[in-house]
């Protein structure tokens, strides 16, 4: 997959600007650089990262709409008030930080991915950023997946 597919996949916004080498501070401490690297690794490191994402919604997304349907049932909405009830459990502050991490996250992968990918001689240590900053993104999602469940899984204790 080239890089810019990857992008697309990763849901990079066309008008977002990237923001190259933005280090989360929460990211875990990098590995060493490795003394030499490809730029098939940088294109490679995207792509993994457009697979984990893309796992982690089709492991998720299926059991969260399951959940929503469940509470729809439960508590007689219509489809129309369904559609309004449900919003808070699919968007509200917090979600909109996990959301706006993410792009800022997305866009950096692809720029740092890209600049990989097209230097004359492929710096490892933006490599092992790279990798960082995309672990960063999955655990990023993987928060915002916990943070959603529990939301619904308290409205349905209710």
């Amino acid at each position: 997959m080239s890089l810019g597919v990857a992008a697309a996949v990763l849901g990079v916004v066309a008008g977002h600007p990237p923001r190259a080498h933005a280090q989360d501070p929460a990211a875990p401490e990098a590995a060493p650089a490795p003394a030499t690297c490809s730029k098939s690794e940088f294109e490679s490191a995207v792509d993994n990262a457009a697979e984990a994402l893309r796992e982690l919604n089709n492991k998720n997304r299926p059991e969260f709409q399951a959940r929503l349907r469940k509470l729809k049932e439960k508590r007689a909405w219509t489809d129309d008030q369904f559609m309004k009830e449900a919003e808070p459990f699919v968007k509200d502050e917090e979600i909109s930080v996990f959301d706006s991490k993410t792009s800022e996250l997305l866009a950096s992968i692809s720029a740092m991915g890209q600049e990989g990918a097209n230097a004359p001689e492929p710096d490892c240590s933006v490599l092992t950023e790279l990798r960082g900053l995309m672990q960063v993104l999955v655990d990023t999602q993987t928060t915002k997946w916990t943070y959603m469940f529990k939301k619904l899984d308290d409205e349905i204790a209710k």
